[in-house]
């Protein structure tokens, strides 16, 4: 079973391209894009399972210098 999700990340002010430099590099990270509103960039991830995702998400994107918050929404179709 593979997951795919849609991680929704804020920074500290004016981080964006540098968080976005990492956040790229990390596997499982499909897409990235800088975006507006609450959230400062949403990253697509893929993972082959929901602890694969859970990983990434906390041992690698949380990890990221200037990473103020994540949240995760689940792609279910």
């Amino acid at each position: 079973m593979s997951v795919e999700a849609y991680v929704f990340i804020e920074c500290e002010h004016a981080k964006s391209k540098e968080v976005l430099e990492k956040l790229v590099k990390i596997g499982g990270v499909k897409e990235a894009r800088i975006v507006t509103g609450p959230y400062d960039l949403i990253a697509l991830v893929a993972a082959s399972n929901f602890k694969v995702l859970g990983d990434v998400v906390i041992s690698k994107i949380q990890l990221i210098n200037h990473v103020k918050r994540t949240l995760t929404n689940v792609v279910i179709e």
